[in-house]
Order: structure tokens, then C-alpha cells, then sequence
């Protein structure tokens, strides 16, 4: 009787081991239509990618590689940075340090010396400062060697022009997240880079993102991060579940929601990149889809291409991966990829 129990149990095992083995396999027959869109697409997206979908039951169910990327690959995600410094924040807002309504004159005096004494932490993170601003290019990130930290480069935003009130006009920079930032740097009295590995990456499982510059010039939280695609969607992962990532909470669940809040109206936005055009903005994110005056499906695309997104409607993270100068026609694909991914899940918020 014994060895009939278990001759049964180690078969029962056996055929279990084998229909996890063969669960990728199924998850990927379901996705036939993203891999034609994928295939038939490869000349505007680039030679080397990487695309993941992940389900909110913590279950990858889609994964290919192109090319010479595989979802181990680093590689800079220009202003996909952006999303990550804004979760940081609300790291130190979850911990009572600092309040998005908080006026940046109370860490940095140098503003108030310009008369930009309205400035708080949350028009920062809505590209909402009012201060002058030039378009994001490569020719800009180029420029900003010039500074030797984060604090020099602050510092240079308190004596630019003001082209409006704080809170009334969107324009899409690097100020308003690098001022944030370097709150967070005198907050904690440590630099950026570091902070980012200690409360957001090291928790994450994140060991190939990083902030720190090879050159030793100024970190750019706005836009200098290099990552991986399996660093970037553990961070998407963890947004999709309110905060928590494997059993453990990053974010509060208010933190998130606060994320979610739209901050603009469409006749705010004075400037957007192209790809970007027609959205409007949460904390550190584009509002991709909004219900009610709250994002349900958000994304931070980076001028190299890489396109991350969580739709909180339909229950998955998404992640585009390559270093590929992202075009207005590129952005346009990525809206097609997402009609052809919804038609596979449930829209919740109907």
C-alpha cells in the first residue's frame, strides 16, 4: 500500500513539474497576435528589444528577446528615470519627511532669493514649476557635464526666468525632478545615486540599475538612469500591486493612488514631446487612460525608446526594452501593441 502511495504521489509530482514547464508555452500561444504585431513591426521598433507582459497575478505570461538584448541587458532609459525619482519621493512622503504641498524654499533658500517662493514638491514632479525650460534633446543631456553635482545643477534653476505661476503651465524638462531630488539628497544627507540603491533598488531586486555616472559627472535623476528589463519590471510589478513587491510593501497603497492623480488639464500643456502629445500628466508619469480625474493606465516612455506601462484597468505591466531614439512613428506602434494586449484582458473599470 506504501509503495503504491508513493509510486502515485511522485507521478502526481512528475505531471505537475510537467504542466509548469509547458505554462510559458501556453501563455505565449495566447499572445500570436503581439508576436505578427512584433515581427511585422521590427524595422520601426530596432533590431534589439525586449518586450514583457506581466499579469496582476504575479505571473509573467509574455516574454521575447530580439537581436543582440535579452531581459538581462543594461542599457540608459533616459526619462523612464523620471517614474523611479517620483516613487523615491513618495518613499520619503510615505515616511512623513516631506509633503508634496511643501514649499522647496524650506531645503533651498537659493529659490527664495529669485522670488520663486511658491514652488512646492508636487508641481516639481507635473513639470509645473513655471520655471523656463528648454526640450529635452540629446544635445541638452550632453550639456549637463558641465555641472559637478546635483546641487550646482539646482542651484542654476533658482536664477532662471519664471514664464509662469507655478502650477498653471506644463512644460516637460528635467527641472522639476531634479529639484525633488536633490530635497531628498539634504533631506537624508546623502547623494542621489546611493539613495536610489539603498530605498528603492537594493528592495527591488534591481541590481543592474543604477544612477551613478561613469564619467563622475552630476547624477540626472530626470533622465540618467541605466537599467535592465527584468530591474524595470520588478519596479512596474510593484506599482501594479499598490506598492507591494513579493510580499513585501515599498509604497503605501495612498502613495500609489497619489501617483494616479492627474495633475494637468489639456489646455495647461505648453510643451510635450511629440509621442507624448494629447496626454496628460500624473506625479512623475503620463496619463495614458483617466477615469474621474485619475490615471487607470499610466507610462514614462524615455527618449531611447523604452516604453513601460501599467494599465490598472486590465490588470498587467508592460515593458518595452531598447535603446532606439523613440520617433513620433515608434510611439505610434506602442498604441497599436497596447490595443492588440488589451483585446487579451478584462477592462474592470466598465
Amino acid at each position: 500500500m506504501a509503495y503504491k502511495s508513493s509510486f502515485f504521489c511522485i507521478n502526481v509530482i512528475s505531471f505537475l513539474s510537467f504542466l509548469l514547464l509547458l505554462q510559458p508555452v501556453f501563455a505565449q500561444q495566447s499572445f500570436s497576435g503581439l508576436d505578427n504585431i512584433l515581427q511585422q513591426n521590427q524595422k520601426i521598433l530596432g533590431k534589439d528589444f525586449v518586450v514583457m507582459l506581466w499579469k496582476k497575478d504575479d505571473t509573467l505570461v509574455y516574454k521575447k528577446e530580439f537581436g543582440d538584448f535579452n531581459s538581462k541587458t543594461q542599457a540608459p532609459i533616459a526619462s523612464c528615470s523620471k517614474w523611479l525619482t517620483a516613487a523615491l519621493v513618495m518613499i520619503f512622503a510615505d515616511e512623513g519627511k516631506l509633503s508634496l504641498d511643501d514649499k522647496i524654499t524650506k531645503w533651498l533658500p537659493e529659490f527664495e532669493k529669485y522670488g520663486k517662493n511658491y514652488i512646492t514638491i508636487r508641481t516639481c514632479l507635473s513639470h509645473m514649476t513655471g520655471i523656463r525650460s528648454e526640450p529635452i534633446t540629446l544635445l541638452k543631456l550632453f550639456e549637463r557635464k558641465k555641472f559637478n553635482s546635483l546641487e550646482d545643477e539646482v542651484n542654476s534653476f533658482a536664477a532662471k526666468d519664471i514664464q509662469a505661476n507655478p502650477g498653471e503651465e506644463f512644460r516637460y524638462s528635467d527641472i522639476g525632478l531634479n529639484i525633488a531630488a536633490r530635497i531628498l539628497e539634504i533631506i537624508s544627507k546623502k547623494r542621489f545615486d546611493l539613495l536610489a540603491r539603498q530605498r528603492l533598488f537594493v528592495p527591488l531586486g534591481m541590481k543592474r540599475t543604477t544612477f551613478t555616472t561613469l564619467d563622475g559627472s552630476a547624477v540626472n535623476p530626470s533622465g540618467g538612469a541605466l537599467s535592465s528589463p527584468d530591474d524595470y519590471m520588478h519596479f512596474l510589478v510593484m506599482l501594479m500591486n499598490r506598492g507591494i513587491y513579493q510580499g513585501k510593501r515599498i509604497l503605501s497603497e495612498n502613495a500609489v493612488n497619489e501617483m494616479l492623480q492627474v495633475q494637468t488639464k489639456p489646455g495647461q500643456i505648453k510643451y510635450a514631446p511629440k509621442p507624448a502629445q494629447g496626454y496628460n500628466y500624473a506625479l512623475g508619469a503620463w496619463v495614458v487612460e483617466e477615469k474621474d480625474g485619475k490615471a487607470t493606465a499610466v507610462s514614462s516612455p524615455g527618449l531611447f525608446g523604452t516604453w513601460p506601462l501599467v494599465d490598472y484597468c486590465r490588470g498587467y505591466a508592460y515593458l518595452f526594452f531598447v535603446k532606439n531614439l523613440l520617433s513620433e512613428e515608434r510611439a505610434d506602434e506602442q498604441v497599436t501593441i497596447k490595443r492588440v494586449i488589451d483585446d487579451k484582458f478584462s477592462n474592470t473599470c466598465k
